[in-house]
């Protein structure tokens, strides 16, 4: 198989160099290979390489910047995967895309389903909506992977910004009232190079499988309670944490105001990608330990 990644440098990304490494010939490409802000030359890019499949980690995930930078948000995470829908259509190639649970508005009281109505509350949901519906009616072969709540080792996120003020400050304040799952990237890599291996070698599950699945890590939990399990496992590993478990206060959404509107419900069912697949996530709290444990080996 040759396969073409892009967004190479990402959290998901750098796993994803990792995990489709041994599908077979794969050409990995950050931002100075394959410009997002400039959607035209991505087909180009594609039909140089003529990739078998095309593995998109490329992504404008700012969320509250994009409230005041539309134009880009927009041209990253629609136009961008609209021309990649095109040029993979013309190949005859599977197209790999990233989405998030922000294509919902959040206020489901249960898990999320493929075919729950869509009402994004901010322009990154919005934009990333946009992509979706893009590659769909590109009638491209597709696979659009809705995730949650990211993490990774390498890169900015929830748990190492909170490993860092727990040892910079007495008191944190995290919002309670906002429910998802944290994901690895190791985890969503390594979906995607099973589900692409099962397309490769299955001509039955590759004649239907085109479509959106739901792929986040297992169980539910609240930012504030992330924190604290982050928090404490550090703690036991023995890093220098500074705030004591009393002083990490819960906060509602509005005592915390953003640019942008976090969906209060993030949860997402993830049975049809096992139904399917055979790809069942671990719980959060595995995925979660593993990274903490790697973050305070050092200290």
């Amino acid at each position: 198989m040759n396969i073409l990644l892009l967004g190479a440098n990402g959290q998901v990304g750098w796993e994803l160099r990792r995990a489709l490494a041994p599908l077979g010939a794969l050409t990995a490409l950050d931002r100075s290979g394959a410009n997002f802000e400039r959607p035209d030359s991505l087909a180009e890019v594609v039909a140089r390489h003529r990739p078998d499949a095309i593995v998109n980690a490329a992504a404008y995930t700012a969320v509250d910047r994009a409230e005041g930078d539309v134009a880009r948000a927009r041209c990253v995470n629609a136009e961008a995967p609209a021309v990649l829908a095109a040029a993979a259509a013309r190949l005859g190639a599977w197209l790999v895309h990233y989405s998030t649970d922000y294509v919902f508005d959040g206020n489901k009281p249960a898990p999320y389903v493929e075919t729950d109505p869509t009402g994004p509350a901010s322009v990154y949901g919005a934009t990333k909506l946009e992509g979706e519906r893009a590659i769909a009616a590109s009638a491209c072969r597709h696979l659009i992977l809705r995730t949650s709540w990211v993490f990774a080792a390498r890169g900015a996120n929830f748990a190492k910004t909170m490993l860092r003020l727990a040892r910079e400050r007495d008191e944190l304040k995290v919002v309670a009232d906002q429910i998802g799952a944290p994901t690895g990237a190791e985890f969503i890599a390594d979906a995607t190079a099973l589900m692409l291996y099962r397309l490769a070698h299955d001509a039955g599950l590759a004649a239907h499988a085109s479509g959106i699945y739901h792929l986040s890590g297992g169980g539910a939990v609240s930012w504030y309670d992330y924190a604290r399990f982050v928090i404490e496992r550090a703690r036991a590993a023995g890093a220098p944490i500074k705030v004591e478990p009393a002083r990490v206060l819960p906060i509602a959404t509005a005592d915390y105001p953003t640019p942008a509107r976090r969906p209060a419900n993030s949860r997402l069912d993830c049975s049809k990608i096992g139904s399917i697949f055979g790809i069942y996530a671990p719980a959060w709290e595995t995925q979660v330990a593993r990274l903490v444990d790697e973050l305070v080996a050092p200290l």
